[in-house]
């Protein structure tokens, strides 16, 4: 059984964004044509976090392969996430924090990371909603957070501020 907990922003802030750049510069070197973006709680101001790093790759269809090639020597497949067509989820538990890298096809189904951040920085309310929901799983099991940040971010989707991101 996991246990979430969350802390701070601030207490993460600089180690995220350190790694993020280091982490970029290398995903760049073997995915040159790759966007690749700081998303997840560590890329938003003032929020609660569980202080791990998200990035997400973004490519075109025609470099996915390629692209799943390239970051599995980077970094290990994470197992215990979906695998489509258009996504890729990996991780690097040795790193400090610890990083997550979600690789998705440029408008496909899961290109939404950079969204969810955007419409987060765009919107404080609705990330006061999302500490509000953070806290009220702090402490508590994983797998029911994840429920509930999913419900979350299926109603964020529906927000004015999510259908304007093209």
């Amino acid at each position: 059984m996991e246990i979430v907990n969350f802390s701070e922003h601030i207490i993460f802030h600089e180690k995220a964004e350190k790694l993020f750049l280091e982490q970029k510069a290398l995903i760049e070197v073997v995915i040159p044509k790759a966007d690749v973006q700081h998303v997840g709680s560590t890329a938003i101001p003032n929020s609660l976090t569980k202080g791990d790093l998200d990035i997400q790759v973004r490519v075109k269809p025609e470099e996915f392969l390629s692209a799943v090639h390239a970051l599995s020597k980077l970094y290990s497949l994470n197992d215990g996430s979906i695998r489509t067509d258009s996504f890729r989820a990996l991780k690097d538990d040795t790193t400090d924090p610890l990083l997550g890298i979600q690789l998705t096809v440029i408008n496909s189904e899961f290109d939404l990371f950079w969204k969810f951040r955007d419409v987060l920085l765009m919107n404080d309310s609705y990330r006061v909603k999302y500490d509000e929901l953070k806290k009220d799983f702090e402490g508590k099991e994983m797998d029911d957070y994840r429920v509930g940040k999913n419900t979350f971010f299926e109603w964020l989707m529906q927000t004015p501020e999510f259908k304007s991101l093209r």
